[in-house]
């Protein structure tokens, strides 16, 4: 993982896969990115216990380290291996380089369930004089895969920095490739990737945008409650920084075109890759310790386990919940945080070895929660701040107005702060859905709802945990008698 040097990517902490697809949401899956630059990490079998103890069913390897492919079989863990930057060239020049990798490194391990082959990483940023030599080597290695029969079972993909963008998250209406790489590369990879049933992959850092632009927000850029950020190209309000990151992706590939375009439901053209998208490494540092701060950093606490727990932990809620961005609702998307585990031979500053889920040890630098529970467990229902105020109150006015209880938040009741659309939204959208019987179309509200299963709260107000048609009272879950019986209309 490197730093783009314009900087709008993503995090706090975490790498991700963003998967896109036209039509009704669903929700995504959440991976980690399984790096290896440690003298004290646990070996692959041991990781394997530890992936499947905390739900975690995706794994993207920064190589194909046979030890750790050997571990993944047979477990039902999708995984991404990668082809390397040094690579690239001999896949590129040779065709009987490019199948021999493949026999060596995807068809030596039948049992592994491989998804996704990387070729390169940030080949722009890292490696730019690669660049023309990054397509063809892609092609072979889609070719050496059809070859094998894997054609469609393996994806061909290339993670890219941000700054392959001019403007790399705000506004994200001006998002656009750059000159150097636009025509010459990037729409005959996008065409390549359509042709493939492929998708791009981003690297999405919205901790280093904060690190180094004092006038980015923090709750912005960590996913906490803020005022939002208008976008005057789309008329769009963005509470969070990766959506606009990865929204500026989205216009960016539409300015492209092509006949492979088709038209979306208001009337843009967007092509079918720009709906299948992959971030694959997303995240923040948690410091050097449970409380420590990382080095360089912008303000003392920047690089800490509050701000990297409350990123990680609101990204998977977004991705399990199946919210779009404001651009695109629709999107489904995947992630892979970026990283398993503290790497301490990675080079860099400290923030570049502290992005870890977990201490080598094996336990976590903070508590995150990747499972999805089934549908008996305890769930909620919150609003999708990313659709903006005006969806919101609309749809806050339709559950009021059908059904559920807002007496909590009108002025003086227990709920009534924080005052903000989005607060108030939840808490009116998840008293219809409880009484709704908390079926998932009971939290849709048009795309603006989202089903969360740990138990949300804003400032003081914690949403009320139902069961079996008993709602426990306001105030918080302490006070009052437990449990009341409400109609359920």
């Amino acid at each position: 993982m490197a730093l783009p040097k314009l900087l709008l990517l993503l995090f706090v902490g975490g790498a991700l896969s963003l998967t896109f697809f036209s039509g009704s949401a669903e929700a995504g899956e959440v991976g980690v990115c399984y790096g290896m630059m440690g003298d004290n990490l646990p070996q692959p079998p041991a990781v394997v216990q530890l992936l499947k103890q905390h739900g975690i069913t995706m794994v993207r390897l920064y190589d194909a380290d046979a030890g750790g492919l050997r571990a993944l079989a047979n477990t039902g863990i999708k995984v991404g291996v990668s082809l390397p930057n040094d690579n690239i060239p001999d896949a590129a020049s040779s065709m009987s380089y490019a199948v021999r990798w493949v026999q060596s490194n995807v068809q030596a391990y039948p049992g592994t369930w491989i998804d996704s082959v990387a070729v390169g990483n940030e080949v722009f940023h890292q490696a730019p004089w690669l660049t023309h030599q990054l397509l063809p080597a892609m092609k072979n290695i889609q070719a050496a895969l059809a070859g094998a029969g894997l054609g469609d079972a393996v994806k061909v993909v290339t993670p890219i920095a941000l700054d392959a963008l001019k403007v790399p998250s705000f506004p994200p209406s001006v998002g656009e490739f750059r000159d150097d790489i636009a025509w010459s590369v990037m729409r005959p990879m996008v065409d390549f990737l359509e042709q493939t049933g492929s998708y791009l992959t981003f690297n999405i850092y919205p901790y280093f945008a904060y690190k180094y632009d004092s006038h980015v927000d923090p709750d912005f850029a960590f996913f906490r409650p803020n005022n939002g950020q208008h976008d005057p190209g789309t008329g769009l309000t963005y509470f969070n920084l990766f959506d606009a990151m990865v929204d500026a992706v989205f216009h960016a590939v539409e300015k492209l075109g092509n006949s492979g375009e088709h038209t979306h439901g208001n009337g843009r053209t967007r092509r079918r890759v720009a709906s299948l998208m992959r971030v694959p490494e997303s995240g923040a540092p948690g410091g050097k310790g449970k409380t420590g701060v990382a080095s360089n950093s912008k303000l003392d606490g920047s690089a800490s386990t509050e701000n990297a727990q409350a990123y990680n932990s609101n990204l998977i809620r977004k991705v399990l919940s199946g919210a779009g961005t404001p651009y695109n609702p629709d999107a489904d998307i995947s992630v892979y945080i970026f990283s398993l585990f503290n790497e301490n031979l990675k080079p860099g500053d400290d923030d570049e070895r502290n992005f870890g889920l977990f201490y080598p040890n094996g336990t976590q630098v903070y508590d995150v929660n990747f499972t999805r529970p089934g549908p008996g467990g305890p769930s909620w229902c919150v609003a999708n701040a990313a659709v903006g105020d005006r969806r919101l109150q609309d749809a806050l006015d339709y559950a009021c107005g059908n059904g559920a209880d807002c007496s909590g938040i009108q002025a003086g009741g227990w709920c009534f702060e924080p005052n903000t659309r989005v607060a108030h939204a939840s808490y009116a959208f998840n008293d219809y859905y409880q009484r709704n019987g908390r079926s998932v179309q009971s939290c849709d509200f048009g795309g603006c709802g989202s089903v969360v299963y740990q138990q949300p709260s804003f400032g003081n107000c914690v949403l009320p945990q139902w069961r079996n048609g008993l709602k426990r009272l306001g105030g918080g879950p302490n006070t009052g008698p437990p449990y009341v019986h409400l109609a359920q209309g």
